[in-house]
Formats: C-alpha cells, sequence, structure tokens
C-alpha cells in the first residue's frame, strides 16, 4: 500500500476504493481499519481522501448499511460472486438484496457494479451484455431512486445502456479499455499484464467507449480500476485479473483525448462528472498537464516484490507539471 498509494494521491484529490481485500470490507469496523490504514501512507504534502465503500454479500442487512453510512461509505459494491479478484464472498443472489438496496436509497449511497454475469455457459466477452439484460435492467427498473454506477465498462451496449438510463445510471471507463482491444491479450505472444475484468473486448466495442468517454456526456467519468497485483501473482498459473495504471492515468487519459480531439472534454470526464453524480463538491484544486514525452518503468517496487505497469518500458505522450 505505501508503494503505490501516492501515485493516485500524487494527482488526484479522491478515489473510490475498492472493498475486495483478500478479507473483503463486509462492514464498518473493517471500514474504518481500511481508511486508517490508507490514510497512514498519503504523502504529507497531499490533500487526498479516501471515498471509502462497502463490500455486498447476500448476509448484509439493512442495519449494516446504516452502519456503514454512519463509518463514512459513500457507495457499496456489487461483485457477482466469483466475476473476478476477491470475489468469492460476493452477491450470488442480486434480488434477494433487495431490502439492502432500499437501505442505501435511504442513506444516499451508490451501488457500484461489477457488470458480468458468471455463468460458465456463457462466453467470457458476452458477460456483460448479459449482465446488462438480465439483472442490472431490472435492478434498476425495481430501485428507480437507487444511483448505480457501472463500472468499467467495456462494450457498445455498455455505452447505450447508461445512455437508456442516465441520469439514475453513469459509467466509468478505464484507460486500457480506451485504449486496448482484446488483440492486445495476445500480441507478440500471451500478455498476462493486459489481462483485467471485464476482459478487453472488440475494437468496435473499444472506438465506442472513446465516443462516450469524450463526449462530454455527464453520465461517463473517469475510474481507472486501476490494480496493483505483485508481479508473481501475474505470471503464474491462474494469474489475478487486474491492469495498473495510478502511475500514469490522468496522462494516458490525455493521450485519449488529445488524439480524437478532445481535450476541451477532459476536465469533464476526470473532474466534474463524477462529484456531480455522487453529490460531491467539485475539487478546488488545479492539475497541470503538458505535452511532454517520459518513460515508464519496467516496474515498481512492491512491498518485498514489484508491480509492472501499464505501458512498462514505454513512453506517455503527457505529463503532470503541477497538481496544486
Amino acid at each position: 500500500m505505501a508503494a503505490v498509494v501516492p501515485h493516485t494521491a500524487r494527482v488526484f484529490g479522491r478515489a473510490i476504493i475498492m472493498p475486495n481485500l483478500p478479507e473483503p470490507v463486509i462492514d464498518a469496523a473493517r471500514v474504518r481499519n481500511y481508511r486508517e490504514r490508507i490514510e497512514k501512507t498519503i504523502p504529507a504534502d497531499s490533500g487526498f481522501t479516501p471515498l471509502m465503500t462497502l463490500y455486498l454479500t447476500n448476509a448484509l442487512t439493512p442495519d449494516q448499511v446504516d452502519e456503514a453510512a454512519d463509518a463514512g461509505v459513500v457507495a457499496c459494491k456489487l461483485y457477482p460472486a466469483g466475476a473476478t479478484t476477491n470475489s468469492a464472498l460476493g452477491v450470488q443472489d442480486v434480488p434477494a438484496l433487495d431490502p439492502v438496496l432500499e437501505a442505501m436509497q435511504r442513506n444516499d449511497l451508490r451501488l457500484l457494479v461489477h457488470g458480468e454475469v458468471v455463468d460458465p455457459g456463457v462466453d467470457i466477452f458476452d458477460r456483460e451484455d448479459r449482465f446488462l439484460s438480465d439483472v442490472l435492467a431490472p435492478l434498476v427498473a425495481r430501485h428507480p431512486d437507487l444511483k448505480v454506477v457501472l463500472e468499467h465498462i467495456t462494450t457498445a451496449r455498455g455505452v447505450d445502456f447508461v445512455r437508456a438510463h442516465a441520469p439514475q445510471v453513469a459509467g466509468t471507463i478505464t484507460p486500457q479499455h480506451l485504449m486496448l482491444n482484446r488483440n492486445a491479450l495476445f500480441e507478440g505472444g500471451l500478455r498476462p499484464h493486459h489481462y483485467c475484468l471485464p476482459v478487453l473486448k472488440r475494437e468496435t466495442d473499444r472506438r465506442r467507449l472513446v465516443e462516450a468517454a469524450t463526449s462530454g456526456e455527464a453520465a461517463f467519468f473517469l475510474g481507472t480500476d486501476s490494480a496493483p497485483h505483485p508481479v508473481g501473482a501475474k505470471l503464474c498459473d491462474g494469474g489475478c485479473a487486474g491492469v495498473y495504471s495510478a502511475h500514469a492515468a490522468l496522462e494516458l487519459y490525455a493521450e485519449v483525448f488529445e488524439a480524437h480531439g478532445a481535450l476541451d472534454q477532459l476536465e469533464a470526464f476526470a473532474s466534474l462528472n463524477g462529484p456531480a453524480f455522487y453529490g460531491l463538491p467539485v475539487n478546488r484544486g488545479t492539475v497541470t498537464l503538458v505535452r511532454e514525452s517520459w518513460p515508464v518503468p519496467d516496474a515498481y517496487p512492491f512491498g518485498d516484490s514489484t508491480v509492472v505497469p501499464f505501458r512498462a518500458g514505454g513512453t506517455v505522450s503527457w505529463r503532470v507539471a503541477e497538481a496544486a
């Protein structure tokens, strides 16, 4: 944690903290403990604030949601059981969550969704589409006042779903899903550091994601889903899903927006739309980016190991000159 929190805190005033630790953040006590651990690693000159979330399970009660809200959580995360890293304790029966979702509405908490079904009969490239039709559409219909973030959308269908259900539903988009399609998993051989969940999709999907991100529409905003796994956990049988982008996230987004003539929309995507959806004030600080190439290290220290960042050994064409 001490190795990677500064990468985020150097640029971002806030970050949504995912709760899928090996021991998931399933109650208010664990929320407080995790926040305290993060705060100890924030650089002294940073104004960074971690925004905490609660891990949803079918054992969670409305009273526990109330307690988590009192502990300062801003959202609860729905992982379908087995969908991604450390999601084994996730939700198995989504309709059974309805009383918990009603408690979230009362507390003005956002529902964050990993949008994939886990049915082994569904192709991995179709799991987002099936989740939208079979799970999320009925959920938002049952809870029209619940604000939902479809996180790290990966398909054209995801873009269409967000647009069809805005302003109730918003969508976040990662740097890797804006920059890569599924070919990147196999270029020159298997590329485990490009493996994430939801998995990279078709080029037609990537183009629709770029169009949505650069559109200026309030329903789309930054969400890196940055996932630091030690190199040994990536380069092994059953390697972890996740791309580490916190070292250069804002700069990578700038590349995408520049390439599509939309730098004037980057501020809304990165700094305005998210706070508006969460009901938070806009950060008062500023970040200055300059068009200047810099080399990305092959790896960063990560405890007793290393973490391989997105675009390791390559270059990024934008640099953060100042964050104040």
